[in-house]
């Protein structure tokens, strides 16, 4: 809103309007306008959550404190939600596809998470949202983020198309040679083409998966770029949410990623930064900046109430909301296959989970008795199990996720 008030302002030249065209300028205060939101209202929203006695429901599972968070605020991820935004209306461009792609996934998923958390709270449900309506949420947002990418006019690449070549006949010595040359003309295309670390030629397209269909590659290649990007938004945002399972975890780990989301977003919206880097230049991606400023904001200010001993929780209104715009940003940048390395700490969560389960009850149909590789899943409990304290478990799952995070942003240039 301030972004079209100022553009307005500028156009009948009224002095230092036109500090509203700069990314950084609007980044910096989206992401200063999240931190002071989830500061200032984060507390009289804690207050309220315990004046309507919304507290989380814990089943004792016997790790050490656990018991003493019964009762603490859940459906924090209220504060993370208007903490993005309402900084984003202010100083973001939200007719840009980009941008409004990633306030419909955070208000999409906002409301299945806020759903689960309502069915476990008032309805008094432990199992809360069925599973089943969760994934059809995460698909149904999975066919609106690949439907747009596919029918926007403004989501393109741009890339350099060869548009023919020429002869030309050079004398030599030895006699007459024909040399071809090919041209080139740079032009905005619709494409399924996304990035692949540490190749040098770093750029893997979808078609390639149903290249053996010849001709009708081109309309399949879509299919299976519609199928990615579901799976893709399922995996993260299911991920985020069984990280949620210590204070401060979730929430630090999150940021750590949206800083690192943030960089790729700025290198790829900028034609200088993303010529030099020979990365894709995406036009109008520069905006999701304002968008990912306003998140990191908003969950270092959360942090400062969901840090140990935290005085709320995020719920699954938070959780699912994170992982999910996680997810369709890195889509949205054609970054996604670099996800197993940033978000590495949701994918190990996961794969606990996944390996536990299937473990157990494998051992348990040959042996009678089921058996366990963790002491408990996911990973983070199993070292709470072994006795480690919740705040060094924490911090060093931070540690490792800031690793991640530069091992990411070097893949831009170790190919």
């Amino acid at each position: 809103m301030l972004y079209y008030l100022f553009s307005y302002l500028d156009s009948i030249d009224v002095p230092g309007a036109g500090v509203f065209h700069f990314i950084t300028f609007r980044a910096a205060m989206a992401s200063i306008f999240a931190l002071m939101i989830s500061l200032l209202f984060g507390k009289k929203i804690i207050q309220l959550l315990q004046k309507k006695q919304i507290g989380e429901i814990i089943r004792d599972l016997g790790l050490e404190g656990q018991m003493q968070k019964k009762g603490t605020p859940t459906m924090g991820g209220t504060i993370i939600i208007a903490s993005i935004l309402i900084p984003v209306l202010l100083f973001g461009d939200f007719f840009n596809v980009y941008l409004a792609l990633m306030i419909v996934t955070t208000i999409w998923l906002g409301l299945i998470g806020f759903a689960d958390d309502y069915i476990k709270v008032f309805k008094k449900n432990k199992e809360g949202l069925a599973g089943r309506f969760k994934i059809l949420g995460q698909i149904g947002l999975g066919i609106i983020v690949a439907g747009t990418m596919y029918l926007s006019d403004d989501i393109v690449t741009r890339e350099r198309v060869a548009t023919g070549s020429s002869t030309v006949e050079l004398t030599s010595e030895a006699g007459n040679t024909i040399q071809k040359q090919i041209d080139y003309e740079v032009r905005d295309v619709k494409s399924t083409k996304t990035t692949i670390p540490f190749f040098k030629n770093h750029e893997f397209d979808y078609a390639l998966l149903v290249s053996f269909m010849g001709d009708k590659a081109s309309s399949w290649k879509w299919v299976v770029f519609f199928i990615a990007v579901i799976f893709i938004i399922t995996a993260v945002s299911n991920g985020a949410n069984l990280t949620d399972g210590m204070d401060g975890l979730a929430t630090g780990t999150s940021a750590i990623i949206g800083a690192t989301l943030g960089i790729l977003a700025y290198l790829s919206g900028h034609v200088v930064y993303s010529n030099y880097l020979n990365i894709m230049y995406l036009p109008g991606t520069g905006e999701l900046v304002i968008f990912m400023s306003a998140f990191i904001g908003a969950t270092i200010g959360f942090l400062w109430y969901n840090s140990y001993p935290a005085q709320v929780f995020m719920g699954d209104t938070g959780s699912l909301t994170i992982g999910g715009i996680i997810a369709v940003f890195a889509i949205l940048l054609r970054k996604e296959l670099i996800l197993p390395i940033l978000c590495g700490i949701f994918l190990v969560e996961s794969l606990s989970v996944m390996m536990q389960v299937t473990y157990f009850k494998y051992t348990k149909k040959k042996f009678g008795e089921g058996r366990r590789i963790f002491l408990m899943s996911p990973l983070h409990h199993h070292y709470q199990k072994k006795g480690y304290p919740e705040p060094k478990i924490v911090t060093r799952f931070w540690i490792i996720g800031i690793l991640l995070a530069v091992i990411t942003i070097v893949t831009l240039k170790t190919r």
